[in-house]
Order: C-alpha cells, then sequence, then structure tokens
C-alpha cells in the first residue's frame, strides 16, 4: 500500500516515514503543497497523509484542491493546529480524519487502519475474499487448509495490494508501485519472487497468474 506524507517538518517527516516503512508500507514523502498535489497528479496513492502549515501553499488549499478534482483518496490532517474552525474547515472540506501533533506513531497507524478500513466498507482490520484473509494488525495471512501464516513486509504489502482489489489483474508495474517508495532500488523479479513465497505459504490456487498481464485473488466467494 502506497502513502503521500505531505509534511514540512524533516524531524516529523523522517519519524513518520520510518514508521510507515516498518509498518509495510511504502512512503513518498514531499515538504510542500505544490509538491504533493504534483505527486497525486503523477502516482496513484492509497492514502493521504496531509500536513497544514505548508510552504508554497496551506494545506487547507491542497484539500481543497485535491477534492475539486474528485480526487477520493482517504485523506487523515496531520497538524499542530488545534482551533475548531481549522478542523471543521478540514473535515467538511473532505478530509477523513484529523490528528493533532504531537501524536505518538502507533495512534497514527491506528487511525489510519480505521480509515481505510471505513473506505474499504469493513468495521474490522481484516481483508479477505473467502479463500484467504489478511490480518492488518498482526500481519498473519489465514487459509483454510494452512491456519494463521506469518508474512514478511513485502509478502504482506503485496497481498495486501491484491486483496484490496480481488478480481482486479495487477501488473508487475502495479504490484512495484505497492510495495517500493521513491528512492528504494526494485530488486529484479521481486514479485515474481515474492508470489512463488506466498504461493508456497498458502497454497499455489491463493493467487492467480493471467498470462502476459499480471496476477489476481478472485472476488469474495
Amino acid at each position: 500500500m502506497r502513502i503521500l506524507l505531505v509534511e514540512d517538518d524533516p524531524m516529523i517527516g523522517e519519524a513518520i516515514q520510518g514508521a510507515l516503512t516498518d509498518a509495510s508500507y511504502a512512503a513518498d514523502w514531499v515538504k510542500n503543497g505544490p509538491s504533493g498535489l504534483a505527486a497525486l497528479d503523477a502516482q496513484h496513492y492509497d492514502l493521504v497523509l496531509l500536513d497544514l502549515g505548508l510552504p508554497g501553499k496551506d494545506g487547507l488549499d491542497v484539500l481543497d484542491n485535491i477534492r475539486a478534482r474528485n480526487n477520493p483518496v482517504p485523506l487523515l490532517i496531520i497538524t499542530a493546529r488545534d482551533s475548531l474552525d481549522d478542523r471543521l474547515r478540514g473535515l467538511d472540506g473532505g478530509a477523513d480524519d484529523y490528528l493533532l501533533k504531537p501524536f505518538a506513531m502507533a495512534e497514527l497507524l491506528a487511525r489510519m487502519r480505521a480509515v481505510l478500513r471505513r473506505k474499504g466498507g469493513s468495521a474490522l482490520p481484516l481483508l479477505g475474499n473467502g479463500v484467504v484473509s489478511l490480518d492488518l494488525l498482526s500481519k498473519e495471512a489465514n487459509t483454510e487448509e494452512q491456519g494463521s501464516v506469518p508474512l514478511s513486509s513485502r509478502e504482506f504489502a503485496l497481498l495486501q495490494a491484491l486483496l484490496i482489489r480481488p478480481g482486479a489483474i495487477l501488473s508487475r508495474s502495479d504490484l512495484e508501485d505497492r510495495i517500493y517508495g521513491w528512492g528504494n532500488e526494485v530488486e529484479s523479479n521481486a514479485v515474481e519472487y515474492l508470489i512463488h513465497g506466498l504461493r508456497r505459504k498458502l497454497g499455489s490456487h491463493v493467487i492467480k497468474n493471467v498470462r502476459g498481464l499480471g496476477w489476481m485473488v478472485s472476488k469474495n466467494v
């Protein structure tokens, strides 16, 4: 899952990017409003973390611009602005949540999971299609045949990308986008290697190869 962080404070930005990477997210970090909008034009993101006090373009203006383009990307405001007016403008302007600094990284990650669950129509921190389920907290997959199986960070990220869109075919580049952030070296045949490992752990039927196009998991059964 790929996250865009728009934050101008270098200490906070580094801490959040590190926490996201440790939590198996691919995280891209930009430091001003115009760069955030440019990144959204160039790349698909699953969620945006948006500071408000940004150089170049205020965060609330960035939010207005995103929603004016009918971009439905889940968005969580992270800011030190605690006035009621700012909170109301952010939430009424299309933000999915509003988190005040300073905050614990565990709370940020929990709020991200909650926003993503709401967008996906699920009340529980689970993704599944009736064949395999993925626990977003423990990072374990579960099948009827194998039970609960722990996954590596990148195995988790790949299976999560497929389960978010069951029935959709994702190409190698689609999956690389969900696994690797800017500046990460994409290893040769990394996607094939991860899929081989997941099939070995969970069963060959869990992830289907669509020759010449990519990979998919079945729609809910």
